[in-house]
Order: structure tokens, then C-alpha cells, then sequence
């Protein structure tokens, strides 16, 4: 991967982590905002199921957010686009479909057959 490949990948993980951050700090204004009563249990039900449904994006996000900052600390490393499993790069179209990837699409293919015979 050349100089050019690195400097797009570094902009597009900065990118995504800026928006994931301003994701998950809309979600805790979202979430600290809504202290409210309900009369009717229905209503009460409808909203404790919308927080819980925000509660498991806002994880999400965090460990999108991580997935990032890894990816972006491979990058200052040397290791970025580098096969973890194999040690072969990794391929600019796989990356550019999942920046945060570790594993080539061969490994990945292998590590996903391995789970689905384990029953993961």
C-alpha cells in the first residue's frame, strides 16, 4: 500500500470516528432528556423499549469507536492493511468495504466457517 492508500484510509477512519463520536454524544443528550411520566404502562413499555433499543446502538457505536482508533493506531504503527491471521495485505477494495478489518477476506472467510462449525 502506497503513501496515497494510507493518507485516504487515515482521512476516511478520522472521518468515521468524528461522526461516531458525534453519534454517540447525541444519544446521551437524547437519553438524559427524556425524564418523563407516564400515565398509561403502554406508553411506559413503548419508551423503555426505544431506550434500551437507543441503549444497544449507543454500544455499538462504542465499539465501532474502538474498531477505529485500533485501525488508526495500525496506521501510526506501520501494520495498517496488514492479514493479522496470515500476515499477507489485506486488499484496498476489502478495506475500503470495511476499514476497521484485521483479517484479509481468505482468513475472514475461514474464521466465519470455523464459528458456523462450532455453532457461534
Amino acid at each position: 500500500m502506497d503513501h496515497n492508500d494510507i493518507e485516504y484510509f487515515r482521512k476516511l477512519l478520522s472521518g468515521m470516528l468524528e461522526e461516531a463520536q458525534q453519534n454517540g454524544d447525541s444519544t446521551i443528550e437524547e437519553l438524559t432528556d427524556s425524564n418523563e411520566v407516564f400515565a398509561d404502562p403502554a406508553d411506559r413499555a413503548t419508551a423503555e423499549s426505544d431506550r434500551a433499543f437507543t441503549l444497544r446502538l449507543r454500544d455499538r457505536e462504542r465499539r465501532l469507536i474502538r474498531k477505529i482508533q485500533a485501525a488508526l493506531q495500525r496506521i501510526e504503527d506501520g501494520t495498517y492493511g496488514i492479514c493479522e491471521e496470515c500476515g499477507e495485505e489485506i486488499s484496498i477494495p476489502r478495506l475500503k468495504a470495511r476499514p476497521v478489518t484485521r483479517l484479509c477476506i481468505n482468513c475472514k472467510a475461514r474464521q466465519e466457517e470455523d464459528e458456523h462449525l462450532r455453532g457461534d
